[in-house]
């Protein structure tokens, strides 16, 4: 068998850079397909995060950094393109004083279709190939309740927010079990939920299970979530165990890296982030963080995230709480450049 199937993960997944010139109707090119989810941030400046996907239409956003409902933001990004997307004036994606911006985007089924294999339909756009989809679902207060996810395999992440409702964004992640719960939008550690986010359930190759609260379930209200299957090469949802040592914790992903996101799991700590176009080189230390609306931050071994992107994975390089604190655990989602072998059997270079 071949180790990967996806041999170009640009085609699922890309980074485009661009510098901001308050021009309305730009059309910025790069991407390499049509994108399905887009997440934006100004690095120069003080803005939200703003994600955007085709379920729901290109001019409604969510901010990772915040609770707010779902908004209609037609100076934002304002269509999905053949190869990438156009934005207007406003200031989080285009801002004319020259920002310098980055947009993440990810590929999934394009026009989504009705999906009955849970107990409630959900309207799904599906990649099975990179094992990634978009699933929108209205609440039905029921706790026990399945939606239904269209990967054909258990999703290993599911980030669910309501569209209507002004309530935090649940994290399922495999490495914290169907029990527990993380928040993208702030700081706090791994929380137990009590039935209440996942019904203790994991999720199955069809479906995932939701509790009774708001933030997931409430009778009604809307909600769409993003769900990620792990791909050999690809993709890669994890967790490590910090060694507070400059001479870091190695994560091995099995392919060279083009984006990487961590949270420590057993501490209050920012989410951290970095990608293959901020920092051309190693080590990579240009940080955005999705819980905040801070500006980019170059880290430094001992404040923040700070790491090398190798061929086969991650190397930490320095010793801060955030990334590598000693004995403290942290859970990661990464996306590839290249993968570690292809599917001919040639193997890939470290930067």
């Amino acid at each position: 068998m071949a180790y990967t199937t996806i041999d170009d993960p640009t085609i699922y997944f890309n980074t485009l850079l661009w510098t901001g010139n308050g021009v309305d109707g730009r059309a910025l090119t790069g991407v390499g397909f049509q994108p399905d989810w887009v997440w934006i941030k100004d690095r120069d400046d003080t803005e939200s995060h703003r994600l955007t996907d085709s379920v729901r239409g290109a001019t409604k956003s969510l901010r990772s950094n915040g609770t707010n409902a779902e908004a209609t933001e037609s100076d934002g990004l304002q269509s999905f393109d053949s190869d990438g997307f156009t934005v207007g004036t406003q200031g989080s994606m285009n801002k004319s004083n020259g920002d310098k911006f980055v947009g993440w985007s990810w590929k999934a089924g394009g026009s989504a279709s009705s999906n009955s294999n849970g107990d409630i339909t959900s309207s799904v756009s599906a990649n099975t190939t990179a094992g990634f989809s978009i699933v929108s679902y209205t609440g039905s207060g029921t706790k026990g309740d399945t939606v239904g996810h269209g990967l054909g395999v258990a999703p290993k992440v599911i980030m669910v927010k309501s569209r209507s409702l002004s309530v935090a964004w649940l994290n399922y992640h495999s490495s914290l079990g169907a029990t527990d719960f993380i928040q993208l939008n702030n700081t706090d550690a791994t929380t137990n939920s009590s039935g209440n986010a996942w019904n203790d359930t994991q999720p199955t190759s069809s479906v995932f299970s939701i509790g009774s609260y708001n933030n997931v379930n409430t009778s009604g209200a809307t909600y769409i979530a993003y769900c990620f299957a792990e791909k050999k090469g690809y993709s890669k949802f994890g967790s490590y165990v910090g060694n507070g040592n400059n001479d870091g914790t190695f994560i091995y992903t099995g392919f060279k890296p083009a984006w990487f996101l961590i949270k420590s799991s057993s501490n209050a700590e920012q989410w951290e982030m970095v990608d293959n176009k901020r920092n051309t080189i190693n080590p990579l230390n240009l940080l955005l963080y999705p819980d905040q609306s801070a500006a980019e931050f170059t880290g430094s071994t001992g404040d923040r995230l700070h790491c090398d992107f190798v061929s086969n994975g991650v190397k930490l390089r320095g010793n801060a709480s955030s990334a590598n604190g000693s004995g403290l655990t942290y859970i990661y989602m990464a996306f590839a450049e290249n993968p570690f072998v292809t599917s001919t059997g040639i193997p890939t270079t470290a930067r």
